[in-house]
């Protein structure tokens, strides 16, 4: 191994392995991750906005980081950045290694800040932002001159200018300023440096309305500004111990083991949901959801969402995983991730208002407190169906200052001047006609009504019908079911699978028979089965098993 890793193409070999698996890694099995990273922000070509960033500590780093993370929009392109960040990294860290009289089999302990970053980046709240402020501080430390001089000259003009770049990690460039320093006697430097960068940082407070501790843990890392995660601190302190210090190789094993426990599978999960939900993908959630049962509100919300768009819900909604009403409408709550979910079932349902809500309290709610492109695109849309046009406007003209959303927001622009075109829209015209035309709140509880009333208002309503009749049965309400489902079939020809499975159920509970035509012959017999064996051997007889997937196995074993 040592001889192999003096040949230098071996080393340029292992790079390019380390780029090619980071990018599979992003692209292939987390591109839901890169696109919430910039649903996130809106970054606008616009002098005041990057005005206001670049005069904050760490602003030019977020300028740079912010600009590129808008590509992530497109998953291919944000893996390329992504992987070209992590060997970008791992390559300015050999490049101060070997400075420091690293080589050879050294090169492997190279990858070891770079693989903690990888993990570290599983947290989806840290922002590309420190990626790139960590790569600009390594930039800065290859650069620092060796003669002692210089080093001094450039200590001292360059701390300010290092730490209006990248923001506290200009600590990490004066630590290992500090180590050089030290290693080769030069005292004076090595115990100034550091006390220079923190009095600077803390006299920086005046200048800014934050609080000094906000100052020292980054305005722009972490998307929670109350919360200060510090094992983000493992990764310069790796950065500088592997750079100033002989590690051994085998080290570098620790952190590629840590990678797939940094990825909580539940949560990116929920990403994943809300990514395809983004893209409209229904066929695709349908997909992920018969390969793995859904079994959370959200990720249930997602999947009767996509049965429903796909006119599906009706026949195929006991298949899946069910728990009650919430996994149609999960309750609301003022976050910025469940809101919006939420929010795109109300506005495929027609309730724009409802939607418009959502989506406002979701942008509001963003932790640091950022503008979101994918929420701005949605409130310029409600207010486009709802005839608000001023307002639509100001929502549009911030768009049309980005890139990927510039061409949408130009061409909704035009349709601001001929009304009747947004009539005649394939979307928009289809939701001014299912959206109700009188505002009102409305509870929880009371959301069957909510559905009659948009069913009622326009009876082509397809997914207003599904969720009105699947609702009751989700509360085990088998009247308010026949009732609603009477409703429905006074005005559309509406009997799928499991209203057939209800309707059988509830003549068979009133003893009645069902009239000829309600339920399909396959269906009785199947009935009849599943009412033997419950018969005979109660809930909790195995061979209830054979039934899961009917209305009737969520009645009576769930």
């Amino acid at each position: 191994m040592k001889n192999i890793l003096t040949n230098k193409y071996s080393g340029i070999a292992l790079t390019a392995l380390f780029g090619i698996v980071a990018f599979l890694f992003w692209r292939v099995f987390y591109p839901h991750a890169l696109v919430y990273q910039e649903q996130y922000q809106l970054f606008q070509f616009d002098s005041s906005y990057i005005l206001e960033r670049i005069s904050l500590p760490g602003g030019v780093a977020a300028v740079i980081a912010e600009c590129l993370t808008q590509f992530y929009n497109h998953p291919t392109i944000g893996a390329i950045i992504q992987s070209l960040l992590l060997v970008g990294i791992q390559l300015m860290t050999w490049l101060l290694m070997k400075r420091n009289g690293q080589q050879g089999i050294q090169y492997i302990s190279s990858f070891i800040p770079a693989l903690i970053l990888w993990y570290v980046l599983g947290d989806e709240s840290v922002l590309t932002i420190y990626s790139w402020s960590l790569l600009l501080t390594l930039t800065a430390m290859l650069f620092h001159p060796q003669s002692s001089k210089a080093s001094m000259i450039y200590t001292l003009i360059f701390i300010p200018i290092i730490y209006w770049i990248v923001g506290p990690l200009v600590l990490l460039y004066t630590l290992f300023v500090t180590i050089q320093s030290v290693k080769k006697k030069d005292y004076l430097i090595g115990i100034g440096v550091l006390p220079y960068a923190v009095s600077f940082i803390v006299l920086s407070s005046q200048w800014f309305p934050y609080p000094v501790h906000r100052l020292f843990t980054g305005l722009f890392y972490y998307r929670f500004v109350d919360i200060y995660p510090y094992w983000l601190m493992a990764v310069p302190v790796l950065c500088l111990l592997v750079t100033s210090f002989r590690i051994h190789p085998v080290l570098s094993i620790a952190p590629m083991l840590l990678i797939p426990f940094g990825y909580d599978a539940k949560k990116y999960e929920l990403m994943e949901y809300d990514y395809l939900i983004r893209r409209q993908q229904w066929d695709a959630i349908i997909a992920k959801a018969e390969k793995q049962q859904p079994d959370m509100p959200m990720s249930v919300c997602a999947t009767n969402l996509a049965l429903g768009m796909k006119n599906q819900l009706g026949n195929r909604a006991f298949r899946f995983y069910q728990h009650g009403t919430e996994g149609l409408l999960p309750k609301f709550e003022r976050d910025f991730t469940s809101a919006l979910l939420t929010g795109e079932v109300y506005y495929h349902l027609g309730l724009v208002n409802t939607a418009q809500r959502h989506a406002f309290e979701a942008m509001e709610a963003i932790p640091n407190y950022n503008k979101s492109g994918r929420i701005v695109k949605r409130l310029a849309e409600t207010n486009l169906i709802n005839g608000q046009y001023k307002v639509a406007e100001k929502y549009l003209r911030m768009l049309e200052k980005t890139v990927f959303y510039r061409t949408w927001a130009k061409d909704k622009l035009q349709l601001i001047a001929h009304e009747e075109q947004i009539d005649k829209h394939p979307l928009y015209g289809r939701m001014r006609q299912f959206r109700l035309q009188e505002d009102f709140l409305f509870s929880d509880t009371e959301l069957d009504k909510i559905f009659g009333q948009l069913f009622m208002h326009n009876p082509k309503n397809q997914l207003a019908i599904q969720y009105l009749l699947i609702h009751p049965l989700l509360n085990k309400d088998i009247d308010s079911f026949m009732r609603y489902l009477i409703a429905v079939q006074e005005k559309v020809k509406y009997n799928p699978t499991v209203c057939q499975e209800g309707i059988i159920f509830a003549y068979t509970q009133r003893q009645q028979t069902v009239p000829e035509g309600f339920v399909n012959p396959t269906i009785q017999q199947s009935f009849k089965r599943f009412a033997q064996v419950y018969s005979q051997g109660g809930q909790n007889s195995p061979q209830l098993e054979a039934f899961k997937g009917t209305l009737w196995y969520y009645l009576m074993k769930e």
